[in-house]
């Protein structure tokens, strides 16, 4: 069988980046262009400056990836970019790249959900992994548990009904004046810090989430009482949205009978969030997370996505156009 070489481009937020895959499994380069720099002293990230960003350099970008898998665009077999969901004019900068070098090339382009390239990070991690299984999205933009039926069949089983929880965690470390990007420095002050702080549960409506209460309930706790251990507040916080996800995933694979589970997204890297879902082990579960440099926004899990879908018929056209609220259960 002839291997299939994937070029993928990911630009639905601030990372510009451009990867090379070969079978959907083995990363031959993956190249990201980080613009944390760029939108922190803004404290978030600012679409119009995000867009331009990607403009800038996702030429570059592109080029570097094929010179490190020491290939050329006439190998490439599929151009698979994301098409959604993300910031709008940050999608329309990959998509349109991509649509005008498969135009150019006459190689097919494929669309790929960005919370499937998340999914996907986990096939590059973990060679023998293979559907069905539970896989725990948690990233900046999105919460969800999600049956993995087949490398394209999704089922949402639960989902955030407000903010997802890496936003939580973003404004959570803006109350206590950590700044951005949130979630690495809540994790880090946490690991210095006691879960002592009572904080409110999160409420639970069957396997969905909720994380604007207790992001409300430390911004209150914040302002009534400055002196806070801010150290303790973010273990708290921490532990707090730690159980939640631990427990709606346990009854997401009862109800599926399943004993596979993987986590996925920006938030699947928090230190405190892994060591408890390890413990599932323990209990009979498989645990599985990709590795950190493929948790954050990156074109190889993309390209792996793109390479399933691919070989499953799915395919897209020149009138591809970027969905900034494409859902995974379309």
């Amino acid at each position: 069988m002839k291997d299939i070489l994937v070029l993928g481009i990911e630009s639905s937020c601030d990372e510009t980046s451009a990867a090379v895959v070969k079978n959907g499994r083995e990363v031959l380069s993956n190249v990201i262009n980080s613009q944390i720099k760029i939108h922190e002293k803004f404290g978030g990230v600012v679409p119009e400056i995000a867009s331009r960003s990607h403009t800038e350099v996702i030429n570059s970008v592109v080029k570097q990836a094929l010179k490190e898998a020491n290939v050329t665009i006439e190998d490439i077999d599929v151009i698979t970019p994301t098409y959604g969901p993300g910031l709008v004019g940050a999608l329309l900068v990959g998509v349109s790249y991509a649509k005008g070098l498969s135009f150019a090339t006459g190689k097919p382009l494929v669309g790929v959900n960005h919370i499937e390239g998340h999914i996907a990070a986990n096939y590059i991690t973990y060679k023998d992994l293979k559907p069905p299984f539970i896989c725990l999205i948690i990233s900046g933009g999105h919460t969800h548990l999600v049956n993995i039926k087949s490398y394209t069949e999704f089922e949402i089983l639960g989902k955030t009904k407000d903010d997802a929880v890496g936003e939580a965690f973003d404004k959570v470390a803006r109350v206590v004046g950590l700044g951005y990007p949130g979630g690495p420095k809540v994790d880090k002050l946490a690991k210095q810090g006691t879960p002592n702080v009572v904080l409110p549960k999160t409420h639970i409506d069957n396997l969905n989430f909720s994380f604007s209460g207790i992001k409300t309930a430390i911004l209150n706790l914040y302002h009534k009482n400055p002196n806070i251990n801010k150290a303790d507040l973010c273990a708290s916080f921490e532990k707090n949205v730690a159980e939640v996800l631990v427990k709606n995933s346990i009854q997401a694979l009862k109800q599926t009978n399943l004993e596979k589970i993987a986590l996925a997204g920006g938030v699947s890297a928090n230190s405190y969030i892994r060591a408890e879902f390890s413990k599932l082990e323990d209990m009979g579960i498989k645990v599985y997370y990709p590795e950190l440099k493929l948790c954050t926004d990156n074109a190889a899990m993309i390209a792996s996505a793109g390479y399933y879908n691919f070989i499953n018929g799915k395919k897209s056209d020149l009138t591809l156009n970027a969905i900034p609220n494409l859902k995974i259960d379309k």
